[in-house]
């Protein structure tokens, strides 16, 4: 998907992908201090998680082996647990 410059490397660096991220947000009249390759990292997830509620699946696409690093991560609080559980018919 993000093919290199060069023959040698398959791959950007992520140097590069932080240019070309850079290069959108300016190109849509964002401020490029305010975004980052890491926070449109939070962001994915974040949705996937506010859409499914699947912690399990947020943890294993961030590479996560504790389920408590992926709450700390996405900022997961008892209000959100509790949510979702309301949002469970059994």
């Amino acid at each position: 998907m993000w093919p290199g410059r060069f023959q040698d490397r398959p791959h950007i660096s992520t140097r590069q992908y932080a240019r070309i991220l850079k290069d959108w947000v300016v190109s849509i009249g964002l401020e490029p201090s305010a975004y980052g390759t890491h926070s449109m990292r939070r962001t994915k997830v974040a949705q996937i998680y506010k859409k499914t509620g699947n912690l399990r699946a947020v943890q294993l696409l961030l590479g996560h082996t504790k389920m408590d690093s992926t709450v700390r991560y996405l900022g997961v609080d008892l209000e959100d647990a509790l949510a979702i559980s309301e949002g469970v018919e059994i």
